[in-house]
């Protein structure tokens, strides 16, 4: 939830937007100018005098807090307390991934065994744990940056290479628009982060371009999963026959 103070600093930028100055503001709520001032500097106001600013800006309290929450700094990485509470629940752990890929409740129902009530459930607690701001109809705001991943050691990845990586791993990776390349080499130390920022750029066009088909019908989109991964490693048979 916002806090006061950030809603009154989004107040302070209405109102320089609506031009309206603190002795306009002051006639409108019945203050003098001086307290109208010394309010807004303090920046500590209960909810009421907020409500009756808004209406003096002919604003509705809803959408300065919707602004608020839309002007807050998007997570790159989450908590180990939240992957934790994500992968305590398997059912919360797939409405995760399906609102990392920007799904709707109709979409995640229709194509997984979830109820809308359990649905929407699942919604209401990744609302909490911080990965999404949920609106009304069950709508939400993804919380989490473009540049956003799962912190490489904990409870999320942790669980996919337990249950998931090798079972991954084991497709043939030859069917249509599948493919799978290992290229060994030894490079600078130097040129690896800019190699490691190319991939980044090939995983938001790939989540750019999930979100731009999902105007095509069903028929017409298949689920990919892509991994692009790059790391300092050696075989270890290989590193045993090492001299």
């Amino acid at each position: 939830m916002s806090t006061t103070a950030d809603l009154v600093l989004a107040l302070k930028k209405e109102l320089k937007s609506a031009h309206m100055t603190y002795a306009d503001l002051a006639r409108a709520l019945g203050m003098a100018e001086s307290s109208v001032k010394r309010m807004l500097a303090k920046g500590d106001m209960p909810l009421s005098r907020i409500d009756a600013i808004c209406r003096a800006l002919k604003l509705d309290f809803a959408d300065l807090a919707r602004r608020v929450a839309d002007a807050q700094p998007l997570l790159a990485e989450m908590t180990q307390e939240q992957e934790r509470a994500v992968v305590a629940d398997k059912k919360l752990l797939l409405a995760a991934i399906c609102v990392l890929s920007q799904w709707t409740l109709e979409q995640i129902t229709a194509y997984y065994r979830l109820s809308e009530a359990e649905g929407i459930k699942y919604l209401a607690q990744l609302d909490r744990i911080g990965i999404i701001e949920l609106r009304p109809l069950n709508r939400y705001r993804l919380k989490l940056a473009k540049t956003f991943r799962w912190r490489p050691h904990g409870p999320v990845m942790t669980y996919f290479r337990e249950h998931a990586l090798m079972d991954y791993y084991a497709g043939g990776f030859d069917g249509p628009g599948e493919g799978l390349l290992m290229v060994h080499g030894a490079i600078s130390r130097a040129l690896a982060p800019a190699f490691l920022e190319r991939m980044q750029r090939v995983a938001q066009d790939f989540a750019q371009q999930h979100l731009a088909d999902q105007k095509l019908h069903e028929t017409d989109r298949e689920g990919y999963t892509l991994l692009l991964a790059m790391r300092r490693w050696e075989f270890e048979a290989f590193a045993a026959l090492r001299r």
